[in-house]
């Protein structure tokens, strides 16, 4: 298993009328979880890209919305790889507020995918051989 923290505080441009972290905003939080895990092990979405040529399409996003996030707030988002990827990456979410309390959880299932070939490939080595010590 890999875990990864990032914060992010939330912008008043992110509320809603209502003052609370507008729900949309939250898979754009996980979008960072996600991200800033991938560059925790060395390995940037920008890299997968441009010199790997494979991209990460979401397939699909669960989520769940517990208690509000507000305007300022410093939140910590919480991703977790709990298994090795094969065709798939799974990402396990969870935002927690300043006060440790889980604020929305989920999940966001990508694929890999090759830009070129316009197919879904196997988990490239260079993201694998960073994980498997993680899964001994």
């Amino acid at each position: 298993m890999y875990t990864h923290e990032t914060q992010i505080r939330v912008r008043y441009g992110e509320t809603d009328q209502m003052g609370y972290l507008y729900y949309g905003n939250y898979a754009q939080y996980f979008e960072v979880g996600r991200v800033e895990l991938m560059r925790s092990l060395g390995v940037s979405y920008k890299e997968l890209e441009e010199k790997q040529g494979i991209w990460l399409p979401v397939v699909s996003l669960d989520m769940r919305f517990v208690r509000p996030a507000y305007y300022d707030d410093l939140l910590t988002v919480r991703s977790t790889l709990r298994e090795l990827p094969d065709t798939h990456i799974v990402f396990h979410v969870e935002v927690f507020n300043d006060k440790n309390k889980l604020v929305n959880g989920g999940r966001v299932r990508l694929c890999f995918f090759d830009a070129q070939m316009k197919k879904v490939i196997h988990v490239p080595d260079i993201l694998l051989d960073k994980l498997k010590p993680y899964f001994l």
